[in-house]
């Protein structure tokens, strides 16, 4: 499989700031890319620095002015299946900021009691996926899985949250996922969960707007706090505009009962 994504990003920096950036691929995956940073016309130096699970984020000091991101990449083939560490069957059973895994407990024991490994996946992808309705305009940037699931609205990042916070309740390993989507409409960056059954993490999208198996994989971590594709340090910075692409040479058909890895 042949991947192409690009993604570039025009931010109005009022003085000096740093801007760390997580829109590259993953370690490992990328073929042959290429990031350029320029304030005012003039390249910025980008440090590449290594977050974990092969997360690729980019250090950027800016002084102030017009900061225009570029970034591409093309992938072939797919990647190796992401390792499994022992301390992640600790780590993402843990309730995080935006995916409150202990004040859902009960909704998930009264859902989906009886259900083990991959079908517990199928049934909380199917049961997100069923109770919300996708709204871009609809939430928060700091709700959380149990504001979703009130609201029964949210974005990719909600369906992400809501389905992990379930999964971890229900003693299942589970992560967010920042993604280029090949197939999504409207055109963004994607979030998307992986759970943890057996030796393998699987994805899954409880929004099915895009095949999962031409996912490709840009930040891993507890929630959004850990996946944002920008955070910024210091004086305001305003996203005046942004654009991504992803595009596969074949777009499969996906069933969510089917599992998938990231690759």
């Amino acid at each position: 499989m042949r991947r192409d994504v690009t993604s570039s990003l025009t931010l109005d920096v009022a003085g000096p700031a740093r801007l760390v950036l997580a829109i590259a691929v993953a370690e490992g995956l990328a073929l042959d890319e290429s990031l350029s940073v320029t304030q005012d016309g003039s390249p910025l130096d980008a440090t590449e620095l290594a977050d974990q699970h092969g997360t690729r984020l980019h250090s950027v000091d800016a002084t102030g002015g017009r900061v225009e991101v570029r970034y591409a990449a093309r992938l072939e083939g797919r990647a190796e299946a992401a390792p499994v560490d022992e301390i992640d069957r600790v780590r993402y059973l843990r309730p995080s900021r935006y995916c409150e895994s202990d004040t859902l407990a009960a909704v998930a024991a009264a859902e989906f009691a009886g259900l083990e490994g991959a079908e517990v996946l199928a049934a909380v992808s199917s049961w997100v996926g069923t109770r919300l309705t996708y709204d871009g305009t609809s939430t928060d940037p700091t709700d959380g899985a149990a504001a979703t699931l009130l609201s029964r609205r949210g974005v990719c990042r909600d369906f992400a949250h809501l389905v992990v916070a379930l999964l971890r309740a229900l003693d299942v390993p589970a992560r967010v996922v920042a993604v280029y989507a090949p197939g999504l409409a409207p055109m963004d960056f994607h979030a998307v969960a992986e759970a943890l059954v057996g030796d393998r993490w699987l994805v899954v999208d409880a929004t099915t707007l895009a095949p999962r198996s031409t996912l490709v994989r840009i930040a891993t971590g507890r929630d959004a706090a850990d996946t944002a594709f920008l955070t910024t340090i210091g004086e305001a910075v305003e996203l005046v505009a942004m654009e991504v692409s992803a595009t596969a040479d074949a777009l499969p058909e996906d069933d969510v009962r089917t599992p998938v890895a990231l690759g």
